[in-house]
């Protein structure tokens, strides 16, 4: 029977899952993994301009891969033709990428795997294997959804992830800085697991979540940005209503990044690895230096969003 009485747990409501009927593994790189044991692939084409941590698995494995290049407007140059046992792998970049990723699945079908690592929202399309990472939209130490048709008939060991999740309380109470390196330490025990099952703790996260909430809030702040940045930005954007990842800022100021941190803004570097691909091209190089990723998430509102914009006013090109 249920425990009944002793000290309280954390107090978290209880909802749905967004991804309820998704395979519960404990990371999206574990998810690629998944599909690569599950199924006869003998060969991956993966874009140029992606992190190496989805290039390990296949390194792992020992399985075959080529890059190929993406244009300025994040889609396939030079599409390749795939033989039997070969699958392309492409991402959905910032979120979005939806209408092309329809696209995609009619000119290559169940040969198309998705990468939604940065499209939580997005859903999937049917029958084809499509990856995301909770951890890249929620505060949480593990996780990974998939879907796919192909199941690993293996008893998986769940995830623990309580003992790397200091940083997500320690930011709750002190801010980012003083638990750096406890993120820092829970990233590199992540990557170093097998494919696991999703943890208890990120599962019962996940099911506390007011995902609508999340969704307003995220395409709120990226349509303020839109608009406040539009003559500082050289990538065109449009305003969305599906949920997107972050609000890639595009300038020719390379200091700015820093400048931006300096000033308690912390925007990710994705990926700066490309820069020294020798398959990249120009403007996946050109991405990986001067692409900033201006965090929109659901814990900021449309004065946070005008801070952040006073900022990058102040600072670019100063």
């Amino acid at each position: 029977m249920k425990e009944v009485g002793g000290y309280f747990e954390l107090e978290l409501p209880k909802k749905n899952e967004y991804h309820f009927s998704a395979v519960k593994l404990n990371s999206a790189r574990n998810a690629f993994k998944y599909i690569l044991m599950a199924q006869s692939i003998r060969k991956v084409y993966i874009p140029a301009y992606i992190c190496d941590s989805m290039i390990q698995p296949l390194i792992d494995l020992k399985i075959n891969y080529e890059f190929y290049n993406i244009n300025s407007d994040f889609e396939i140059d030079n599409a390749p033709l795939l033989r039997t046992g070969e699958k392309i792998l492409y991402v959905n970049y910032f979120s979005l990428k939806g209408d092309y990723i329809k696209n995609l699945s009619v000119a290559y079908g169940e040969s198309l795997i998705i990468d939604g690592s940065q499209a939580f929202y997005e859903k999937p399309l049917k029958n084809i294997d499509t990856i995301y990472s909770p951890r890249k939209f929620f505060g949480v130490s593990d996780g990974g959804y998939l879907y796919t048709q192909h199941r690993l008939d293996w008893n998986l060991k769940q995830d623990n992830s309580e003992d790397f999740a200091k940083h997500l309380v320690g930011r709750l109470l002190k801010g980012a800085k003083e638990y750096y390196k406890d993120f820092q330490m829970s990233e590199l025990n992540l990557s170093s697991q097998p494919v696991k099952v999703m943890s208890n703790i990120t599962r019962r996260i996940l099911t506390s979540i007011d995902y609508e909430s999340v969704s307003r809030k995220r395409v709120g702040n990226f349509n303020f940005l839109l608009d406040a940045l539009k003559d500082l930005n050289t990538l065109p954007l449009s305003q969305v209503d599906n949920t997107p990842f972050a609000y890639p800022l595009l300038t020719s100021d390379l200091k700015l990044r820093q400048k931006l941190i300096e000033n308690g803004i912390y925007v990710p570097s994705y990926w700066r690895e490309v820069a020294f691909r020798d398959n990249a091209s120009e403007v996946e190089k050109d991405f990986s230096e001067r692409l900033l990723l201006i965090p929109i998430d659901q814990r900021y509102d449309a004065s946070d969003m005008q801070d952040v914009v006073s900022i990058i006013k102040e600072n670019i090109n100063a």
